[in-house]
């Protein structure tokens, strides 16, 4: 048996490729590829398999596995799941959360700030929704919103694919921001809702005109069900 923090670094390892695009959706994964990709031994590559099959981040695919296309169908939905659980995690986190809470939340949203940085803006664009969620004080429904954001996290790397994209977004999260300070839920509500609407816009307008180009380098799109993969490098 594996030790167990070479099981968990080879978890965050594999994670990490599929969340980045480093492992392309769509692209075939073997065990045996991976063993020599990672360094890894048998037992702690399964292993990170089955924890990602249940972020939902790759599939089996016969006796092999595949990282998990890109679901335009799947990212309208999350976008309502999203919509729905954020506009009432806000509405009560305006009467909820302290002061010292909703100014943590404007710290971290500070930090996000130098929005050159690529990776940093994806991570802390997916923490602030997450971390707003739990200012509502309801375990459930900040469990529901980071398992949303897990699930879109490869195409948050589309989505704020330039520096104004990130800008823009870090201008919205800043204004639900202030109505919390307000104690303005329903505006702050209604700012949550109008951003998630927006980019779930933005991005599934961005993957339905480059479908095309984007499955030519190796990314499969899928409007529902399952597609051709192929071959990856690492097989």
């Amino acid at each position: 048996m594996a030790p167990p923090n070479q099981t968990a670094q080879l978890f965050e390892s594999v994670r990490t490729a599929v969340l980045t695009l480093e492992l392309a959706p769509g692209e075939r994964l073997t065990e045996r590829g991976l063993e020599s990709r990672f360094e890894a031994s048998r037992t702690p590559v399964r292993a990170a398999l089955m924890r990602l099959e249940s972020e939902g981040l790759v599939r089996r695919d016969g006796r092999g596995w595949i990282v998990a296309p890109l679901d335009i169908d799947e990212i309208g939905a999350l976008a309502e799941l999203r919509e729905a659980v954020e506009s009432a995690a806000v509405r009560l986190a305006a009467v909820r959360a302290s002061g010292a809470d909703i100014e943590a939340l404007a710290e971290l949203l500070e930090s996000a700030r130098p929005v050159a940085d690529e990776e940093h803006g994806v991570r802390a664009g997916g923490d602030f929704h997450v971390e707003l969620a739990q200012l509502s004080g309801n375990a459930l429904m900040a469990e529901a919103v980071r398992g949303a954001m897990t699930r879109l996290a490869r195409t948050r790397w589309l989505e704020v694919r330039t520096p104004e994209a990130r800008e823009n977004a870090w201008a919205e999260h800043r204004a639900v921001v202030e109505a919390l300070r307000e104690r303005d839920g329903a505006r702050a509500a209604a700012l949550v809702a109008a951003h998630i609407r927006d980019t779930n816009e933005r991005l599934v307008t961005f993957l339905t005109d480059e479908r095309r180009r984007l499955r030519g380098h190796g990314l499969a799109i899928v409007a529902s069900g399952p597609v051709p993969a192929r071959e990856a490098s690492v097989g």
